[in-house]
């Protein structure tokens, strides 16, 4: 887990971000109160050994995923599984773990900056792990995979933290909503507003645009692909 300093950010894009879309407006402050995230994914050994915690609610596939391999992400969760997967851990060890909020999670991939990527305007598929027959901005094509790669394989931003951009979409807590007027100023979670969560940051299977720091999607809670994966918060804990 990586510790990442609270601050305020502009959340959204701003109306001249290419290939941007409506439900990223509009472009609001948020303030974020210090928290902890996970530096990768959730990986596949960590699923495993979760898995293997006595249930809360709901059983859990202990190998979920199309692309096996410990170090890679885990894959084929829906946000229900993620949740149960929280709240396993969070009995086993004594710490609050979550799903981040939609504003944690752009706030700890922007880590200050406010261009579509961390890594500034455009990406390539020495970056990030996305669908390269399709190129961003002036960005030339690249390699298309056709599968996730192991956590860590690309560098990360200044927090810290991998592969916020592609390899697997990344389960949020909050529901979804088609834009963000009424939107939280604290970066809590928005909840009991659809019937639809959150997902975040494209994955390989996906354009290059998907992967935008303000890129957003949804699903139904109980659906799952093999590129939708998460990765862990504690909030409000000053040491782990």
């Amino acid at each position: 887990m990586i510790a990442i300093p609270g601050g305020s950010f502009l959340m959204g894009s701003p109306k001249n971000e290419p290939e941007r879309r409506d439900s990223e407006s509009p472009q609001h402050r948020v303030n974020i109160q210090p928290f902890y995230m996970g530096k990768f994914t959730v990986t596949q050994a960590q699923w495993e050994r979760v898995a293997a915690l006595p249930k809360i609610k709901q059983d859990l596939n202990p190998q979920p995923s199309r692309f096996q391999g410990k170090n890679k992400p885990v894959e084929r969760v829906s946000w229900l599984d993620a949740q149960e997967f929280c709240a396993r851990i969070s009995k086993a060890t004594g710490k609050k773990y979550s799903l981040p909020s939609e504003a944690q999670w752009e706030y700890a991939c922007r880590a200050g900056t406010t261009t579509p990527f961390y890594f500034g305007n455009t990406i390539t598929t020495d970056l990030v792990n996305y669908d390269g027959n399709y190129s961003y901005g002036a960005a030339p094509k690249g390699k298309y995979r056709q599968q996730t790669t192991d956590v860590g394989s690309f560098p990360p931003n200044a927090f810290g933290l991998y592969d916020m951009h592609g390899n697997v979409w990344e389960w949020c807590e909050d529901d979804w909503v088609d834009n963000y007027n009424n939107a939280p100023k604290y970066g809590n979670a928005v909840t009991s507003q659809s019937r639809y969560n959150v997902l975040r940051g494209g994955s390989w299977y996906d354009y290059p645009s998907n992967c935008r720091s303000a890129s957003r999607s949804n699903l139904s809670p109980d659906l799952s692909y093999n590129h939708y994966g998460f990765r862990l918060v504690v909030s409000g804990a000053r040491t782990l």
